[in-house]
C-alpha cells in the first residue's frame, strides 16, 4: 500500500485537433519535491493493453504533472488510465476512476453563405465539426451571430 496523500488529484484529459489529448494532474498533497514520480498508463477499451505516457509534461522539481498523447481515439466514450506512484522505497499503482475527459471541438466546416436581393435574406450552410468520438450530427447544437448586414 501507498502513503496517505502521495495520489494524483483533479485529473483532466483535453482532445484537441480530434486527435490529441492532454492529461493533467496535480500530485499528492505528500508528496515531496523530488522523491515522488507518477507514471501515466491508459487505454481507450477493454481489449488493448494499457500504453506508458511517451511525453510528459513536467513541474518545477521534474515531476510528470501530465502527458501528451498523439492519435488518439476513444471508443465508446470509454478510456482506462492507471498512475504508477514511485517514491524511494515503494511504488503503488491506482486505478484513476475519478476522471474528467473534454473535447475541444474544431470549427464548424465548409461554412457557406449565399444573400440574394430577390429574397432579402441569406442562406448560411455548414457541416459539423470534426470530433474523435461523437457520430450523431443530431447531437450538435449551433449559434449564429451576425454581426455586420
Amino acid at each position: 500500500a501507498g502513503m496517505n496523500g502521495t495520489a494524483i488529484e483533479n485529473f483532466v484529459c483535453v482532445i484537441f485537433n480530434v486527435s490529441f489529448m492532454n492529461c493533467t494532474w496535480l500530485v499528492g498533497r505528500t508528496a515531496s519535491g523530488d522523491d515522488t514520480e507518477y507514471f501515466l498508463y491508459w487505454k481507450n477499451s477493454m481489449n488493448e493493453d494499457f500504453t506508458g505516457c511517451q511525453n510528459y509534461i513536467k513541474d518545477n522539481y521534474g515531476r510528470h504533472t501530465g502527458c501528451r498523447f498523439k492519435n488518439v481515439t476513444i471508443e465508446n466514450k470509454r478510456a482506462s488510465f492507471l498512475v504508477n506512484v514511485s517514491r524511494k522505497n515503494w511504488s503503488l499503482i491506482n486505478c484513476i476512476s475519478d476522471y474528467i475527459i473534454v473535447e475541444k471541438l474544431t470549427p464548424p466546416l465548409n461554412v457557406t453563405v449565399n444573400c440574394t436581393e430577390v429574397s432579402h435574406g441569406c442562406e448560411i450552410r455548414w457541416q459539423p465539426p470534426r470530433t474523435s468520438h461523437v457520430k450523431r450530427h443530431a447531437c450538435f447544437k449551433y449559434e449564429i451571430v451576425i454581426e455586420n448586414k
